[in-house]
């Protein structure tokens, strides 16, 4: 497709809804979309992101958490903050670059460990999705 759109998913850590945002929005319309995703204080990708989207079928055992600061002066058709404190601390991006906040619930912290966060990396992977498949069938994502 010659004229993709650019589309960049943020949060504070880009460690987990942002990095499942990412994977997702590429498998729905990675055709349609160039994606990225940012933090506004990157972390690390956390597991259980990975396990939940390996579950069904989406790997991001390698993306990386990056800076938002990456991103300042590139060319972003849209900008999704998926968290309220990403949504509050987003940097200023041109007129041209819509934005959208679709904020989704904070996963547990890592020291709650996999099995007591991942029911909550699941549920937040399919709101996510849910979000996606309404936005790009309702033209919000054209």
């Amino acid at each position: 497709m010659p004229d993709k759109k650019s589309v960049l998913i943020l949060c504070t850590g880009n460690s987990a809804r942002s990095q499942m945002a990412e994977g997702l929005l590429r498998d729905l319309a990675g055709d349609r979309f160039d994606v990225f995703s940012a933090g506004t204080k990157p972390g690390t990708v956390r597991s259980e992101a990975i396990t939940a989207m390996r579950e069904i079928g989406i790997d991001i055992s390698t993306h990386r958490s990056k800076s938002v600061d990456e991103f300042v002066g590139h060319p972003i058709n849209y900008v999704i903050t998926v968290c309220d404190t990403a949504a509050e601390s987003c940097p200023v991006f041109p007129a041209t670059t819509a934005r959208l906040h679709w904020p989704f619930e904070d996963p547990p912290p890592a020291s709650a460990g996999e099995q007591a966060s991942l029911p909550v990396f699941r549920k937040v992977r399919e709101q996510i999705k849910a979000r996606f498949i309404t936005a790009l069938a309702s033209g919000e994502l054209p």
